[in-house]
């Protein structure tokens, strides 16, 4: 048999010696040409800066000769003034104390003019007795990397104005949603607010006085379930709904009736759509001082009633069903006389359902209640003022939005009344 490298005659003999010579000149070649064609650029300087040795890759990259830049030029020309000013003031101390340098970016200069964005990485070679010899440097074209941050960049803009126009968007129909000016009722303090929890979706919160005849007038505040155009949709519709029925027939009950039967007809598919509302009747009490206050809750949280001598309680209405749930729901109403300095405060639950620091939770109906005998008694504006302040104290805890509505009677009521 014979055995595998022959009987030691034949051209085999020697042949490993020879591909080891071949496969040696090969390295010596491939590391020569990986160093000139590499994909990124090798650039090798004196310790004054001065270029000693550069690649074919970044001579290219540049648009210069060899000649044009060993020991001719430093790598402090090829930068632009701004990168020039950088490479003195940062990049070469931190080279000389630390040894090395990763990953700045900079901008090299063309020979064209054209500037090149780069990622540089710095080193300093050193002898065998530590000291310094040269430094070594390589370039990474940057221009992929640049033109991807700015598209990042525009696409960023882009979504930030659009992120802007929607905000002015849903502001905008917000503001739609409720009363430019509340109507001027003689003998009555009213104000009202609405806190807005993120103006990236409009609320459901809504509120309205208004006249009614023979010198009555209605007044009501709610909150549709959702956010967004949907809720904004039914919350139009709300509105116009509750004007509407008052002026056909303003007993509260028979209005929010009315509300009812609409919105349940219009929404009771496989997306029912609901509410819960608070409508008044506001009517004066003949030559007394003061108003009549009949109050239908249709699932609403109950009104506060502040009265001139400090006392602060809720109107309950318990029974009261949700508006749009059912096809009869029930509608609890009360009847209340608010006397002169008295004040009626109607609400939304993003005020009672935010997040207090204070409660270590919900800030809840005790802790809403402890806070108007505080205020009592008060005025309208002072009221609201007060909830508006104490909203500003949840920050962030606030997470829905919070409609609130005040009517206080004026001392002086039965004159102005007159």
């Amino acid at each position: 048999m014979c055995s595998p490298h022959g009987d030691g005659e034949g051209p085999s003999q020697g042949a490993p010696g020879a591909d080891e010579a071949a496969f040696s000149a090969l390295l010596e070649d491939s590391a020569e040409d990986l160093y000139e064609h590499a994909p990124c650029g090798f650039l090798s300087t004196l310790l004054d800066g001065r270029i000693a040795k550069i690649n074919t890759t970044l001579l290219g990259w540049l648009g210069y000769e060899r000649d044009d830049l060993v020991g001719r030029r430093t790598f402090s020309d090829l930068l632009t003034v701004g990168g020039r000013l950088y490479h003195e003031t940062h990049f070469a101390p931190l080279l000389n104390m630390q040894g090395e340098v990763s990953g700045i970016a900079l901008e090299l200069k063309a020979a064209d003019g054209s500037r090149l964005p780069v990622l540089v990485t710095s080193t300093v070679r050193t002898g065998s007795d530590g000291q310094p010899l040269l430094i070594r440097t390589t370039v990474f074209d940057a221009r992929d990397r640049r033109a991807y941050e700015t598209e990042l960049l525009r696409a960023r803009q882009e979504s930030d104005s659009e992120r802007e126009r929607l905000k002015r968007l849903n502001t905008t129909l917000q503001q739609t949603l409720l009363p430019p000016t509340l109507v001027n009722v003689p003998g009555l303090d009213v104000a009202a607010y609405y806190h807005i929890a993120s103006t990236d979706e409009v609320g459901g919160d809504f509120y309205d006085l208004f006249p009614l005849a023979a010198g009555s007038w209605g007044f009501f505040l709610g909150d549709v379930c959702g956010k967004g155009a949907a809720a904004a949709a039914i919350t139009s519709l709300t509105r116009y709904t509750l004007r509407a029925a008052a002026v056909y027939d303003a007993d509260p009950r028979a209005v929010l009736t009315n509300l009812n039967t609409v919105l349940n007809h219009e929404y009771n598919g496989d997306d029912p759509r609901f509410c819960t509302v608070l409508f008044g009747l506001l009517t004066p009490i003949g030559d007394e001082r003061g108003f009549q206050v009949t109050l239908a809750s249709g699932g609403h949280p109950p009104a506060l009633l502040m009265r001139a001598d400090g006392r602060a309680e809720f109107l309950y209405t318990p029974g009261g069903q949700l508006i749009g749930v059912l096809p009869d729901a029930d509608i609890a109403t009360t009847t209340i006389r608010l006397g002169p300095g008295d004040t009626l405060l109607l609400h939304t639950d993003g005020l009672t359902e935010a997040h207090s620091a204070s409660a270590g939770g919900r800030y809840g109906d005790d802790a809403l209640l402890e806070f108007a005998q505080t205020l009592s008694p008060t005025t309208a504006h002072d009221a609201v003022a007060a909830i508006r302040d104490l909203l500003d104290t949840f920050g962030p805890g606030v997470d829905d939005d919070t409609a609130v509505l005040a009517l206080n009677v004026s001392p002086l009521a039965s004159e102005e009344q007159e």
